[in-house]
């Protein structure tokens, strides 16, 4: 019988992306700490860091972090309101870029991407030569580096893509998957935060090595179904496909995981607010539309739900994005537990270049 053909998907990361085109149109910002967000205001403004760059991030400034926060370890950084038509201008060609290299392909963000090369290279080494020129190709073209992971499907190549950042090109075949994640520490995989690796950590498993050798049992004890993905995860099992290339957009989502857990309602609907005013910053630059909006909760035991509602119109104001998500997520607040993430989903979009706008 003839030998199935590999699988080697690529996965591309723009470097702080926002920050990086920041600094492209404004050099004078180069060797500074660089924060693009809410506005601080003297460190009492509300909202979050969207990100920053690797200077920032020596002071301990990450993505989704307050702004306060940000402000208080590293006052004297260059703040700036995201500029999300530019971003999105720029974002387009780089995927433009991209698509022409893949057999499949799946927009994964603003910034970043997945590639099924499968039909496109016939090894690994040409895999990696192939990396090199999508990166030197958006290097000349946009002036912006990347750092991509290759390896057999989608969850290897992700992780790959972070650990050389940035500029960064890690290859990882097939025959390496387990030798390459066993040593990193658990909170490397999707869905493992700080509270589930605290609870691994409790059973003995400190690495992703640790969690592959874990009896499948204990781990669905502990954490319900959601322990099998553990476990297959820290195997490198992933068969999930690379997405179609259509372009069509779907949805437009957000989340936010709070740095702690939290019942603090004022706190959840500022949080909420802010996820709303992005969707309707992202509809507006793409002149869409949409009838459905879906709120998610996650509560501190990764109890997860979703609630949405249908519209009888379609709309792209502020004021209808906040107020269905506030009403729909009221009843999540009830209950005497506290919130890990929340996050706003709207869907059933058109582009408004076939809309009357609703007045």
């Amino acid at each position: 019988m003839p030998k199935t053909k590999r699988r080697i998907v690529f996965h591309v990361d723009m470097d702080h992306f926002f920050t990086a085109v920041e600094e492209k149109v404004h050099p004078e910002y180069k060797g500074k700490p660089v924060i693009v967000g809410a506005d601080p205001k003297q460190g009492k403004g509300r909202g979050v860091v969207s990100t920053c760059n690797y200077e920032a991030r020596k002071y301990g400034v990450k993505s989704g972090m307050p702004i306060s926060r940000a402000w208080k370890l590293c006052p004297h950084a260059v703040y700036l309101r995201p500029n999300y038509e530019l971003y999105t201008q720029i974002s387009k060609r780089i995927m433009t870029i991209l698509k022409r290299y893949a057999e499949s392909f799946e927009q994964f963000g603003i910034d970043e991407a997945f590639l099924d090369v499968s039909s496109k290279v016939a090894n690994y080494g040409e895999a990696r030569r192939l990396a090199e020129k999508i990166k030197k190709e958006i290097l000349e073209n946009e002036g912006l580096t990347c750092s991509i992971g290759v390896g057999p499907n989608k969850l290897v190549a992700k992780i790959a893509s972070d650990t050389k950042k940035p500029d960064g090109l890690t290859v990882v075949d097939e025959e390496n998957v387990q030798q390459f994640l066993s040593p990193l520490p658990v909170r490397k995989l999707l869905w493992v935060g700080r509270k589930t690796e605290q609870k691994l950590r409790e059973i003995g498993v400190r690495t992703i090595g640790d969690l592959a050798l874990c009896d499948p049992s204990l781990l669905v004890e502990k954490f319900g179904t959601i322990g099998i993905q553990y476990h297959l995860m820290a195997r490198g099992i992933d068969k999930a496909p690379v997405g179609g290339s259509s372009g069509i957009i779907k949805s437009i989502s957000r989340d936010h995981t709070f740095e702690e857990d939290t019942s603090d309602v004022e706190e959840i609907f500022r949080i909420l607010d802010s996820l709303s005013q992005e969707i309707y910053e992202d509809l507006v630059k793409q002149s869409l539309y949409f009838k459905t909006i879906t709120i998610k909760v996650r509560y501190e035991d990764f109890e997860t739900h979703t609630h949405g509602k249908t519209l009888s119109f379609l709309t792209n104001r502020l004021e209808d994005i906040k107020k269905n998500a506030r009403r729909l997520m009221l009843p999540y607040l009830e209950r005497e537990k506290r919130i890990r993430l929340i996050g706003v989903k709207v869907s059933n979009i058109v582009s408004g270049a076939k809309q009357k706008t609703l007045t």
